[in-house]
């Protein structure tokens, strides 16, 4: 993580777009960190996890907009020093069709989006739509569209590309599109972005008084080969604190938990744990409220955030989350055709006995259809999943090698 910020992060700010579009070297360009950490990421130059890299955005009173945005504390033009605004968290989501399901899951906590795309491609490459469609379906409207790689075409393909942006952004119901010409590779145009970011992304109100709630994106066993027993930390946690404050010493309840052993059909009994510490922000903090993304060291065994164990479940007050569903019933609406793919594949009915796969908040689980109608279908899930009614979540079905969005839906019960 990069140098402690001035404040916590109170928004969360997503990268979407089609893989090799240079999401991650923008946020790079920005945060000064690289989100692809994982080692799999670094050999191929791609996202795969979500990654996250926080950034604080500053003012100069001196420099004329829209270059008067900057992550310096001190203006590099006037010497000045500049005033802080506000710190923003990225969350870096993959671009690759086989990982949309990983983006969904990222794109819950989202609060607006840098959308990334390619000046050189024309536009929407496959991934772009999928993307685009996601964010619609998810209630993401505030989205500043970046024109990256400015540098490598000529001033006729730049306008070029531009149209074709607008014309299809505005056909999905985006209207006055924004876009920004920048060169993430050698950091052009990253004043002007941040200066969109600003005044097209705003900071949501947060339900601060509410009982803190937060989905887990990442989990972690922290302990190094040979760590001495009694310095060995528990399972630390990570997401977004979607609503509330969470405080050093409180307790949390994880759900839907770990599955109980030795049964035929998997039960899942909920997990009762405490914050032993909290990251938010670069630092230690006593308290961690909704927005940027938060890291909290619990009492649980450490093995059960290894590898991510702990990915979809729901943290929060003990007794206040939402109700844990082994079936669901769902009202959907089917797209007209497959998303992400270059052929023009008709979205067919939902049949009975179907699996599908679902995500909601950050979990993704798969489901055989037991029932369906015109206007709803009930799924009987693999695995369990905490929400409230009326929260919405995505479909997707195999289609070739990997599964693919075709609607989205609403729970009912």
């Amino acid at each position: 993580m990069s140098k402690p910020l001035p404040r916590q992060p109170e928004i969360n700010i997503g990268t979407l777009g089609h893989v090799d579009n240079g999401k991650s070297t923008l946020v790079q360009a920005i945060s000064g960190v690289w989100t692809g950490r994982h080692s799999e990421e670094l050999k191929r130059g791609i996202t795969i996890r979500i990654g996250y890299a926080d950034a604080a955005i500053y003012r100069c009173p001196m420099c004329e907009e829209p270059f008067n945005y900057m992550t310096h504390g001190r203006c590099p033009v006037h010497g000045v020093e500049t005033e802080f605004v506000r710190a923003v968290s990225f969350v870096d989501c993959p671009g690759h069709h086989s990982l949309m399901i990983t983006m969904l899951s990222g794109a819950a906590l989202f609060d607006g989006a840098v959308f990334v795309l390619d000046a050189r491609q024309r536009f929407p490459q496959p991934q772009d739509s999928e993307h685009l469609q996601a964010a619609a379906i998810l209630g993401i409207r505030n989205i500043v569209f970046v024109q990256n790689k400015i540098d490598l075409v000529d001033r006729r393909r730049a306008l070029e590309n531009y149209e074709e942006v607008v014309r299809y952004v505005k056909s999905l119901g985006y209207e006055d599109p924004v876009v920004v010409p920048v060169s993430s590779q050698h950091g052009i145009g990253v004043e002007p972005l941040l200066y969109a970011m600003e005044r097209y992304i705003p900071t949501p109100e947060r339900g601060v008084a509410q009982p803190y709630r937060m989905p887990i994106i990442r989990s972690f066993d922290v302990n190094t080969p040979g760590k001495p027993a009694r310095e060995i930390a528990g399972a630390v946690i990570g997401g977004s604190i979607i609503q509330g404050i969470l405080k050093r010493g409180d307790e949390i309840e994880i759900a839907p938990g770990v599955a109980k052993p030795g049964q035929q059909k998997p039960g899942y009994e909920p997990l009762f744990t405490e914050a032993v510490s909290i990251m938010a922000g670069g630092r230690r903090v006593e308290d961690a409220s909704p927005g940027g993304l938060t890291g909290v060291e619990t009492t649980l065994d450490p093995s059960l955030g290894k590898s991510d164990g702990l990915v979809g479940n729901m943290a929060g007050k003990p007794g206040t989350l939402p109700p844990t569903w082994t079936r669901l019933r769902i009202e959907y609406i089917l797209f007209q055709r497959v998303l992400g793919v270059q052929d023009e594949i008709i979205v067919k009915p939902i049949m009975e006995k179907e699996p599908l796969v679902i995500n909601v908040y950050s979990a993704v689980t798969s489901g055989i259809v037991t029932r369906k109608t015109s206007e709803y279908i009930e799924l009987e899930l693999t695995r369990p999943v905490c929400a409230e009614i009326g929260r919405r979540v995505t479909l997707s079905r195999k289609i070739g090698a990997g599964w693919r969005l075709i609607g989205y839906g609403t729970i009912v019960s």
